[in-house]
């Protein structure tokens, strides 16, 4: 885990630490190449944005740098009320 998350998840609490994760686990990086991974695979956090982003990154999967779209991906099986 990156200094960054551990001192952002220190400040918060439990219960906000894991809505916070949650949330990062489903904001994806995709690269041109097709690979996609979570923010929080990469070791960040992104919680409470919105939109979508380009960032400059290497791929794990063809280890070129691009500029990679970072979008949210609803779950896969979202929780109705009622």
């Amino acid at each position: 885990m990156g200094w960054f998350r551990r001192f952002i998840l220190g400040l918060s609490s439990p219960k906000t630490g894991e809505a916070m994760e949650k949330e990062s686990r489903n904001w994806m990086v995709q690269c041109p190449c097709g690979h996609e991974r979570s923010v929080w695979e990469m070791g960040g956090i992104r919680s409470g944005a919105s939109g979508k982003k380009k960032i400059y990154v290497r791929c794990d999967k063809c280890q070129k740098r691009h500029w990679n779209t970072v979008y949210y991906k609803e779950p896969a099986n979202p929780k109705t009320e009622g």
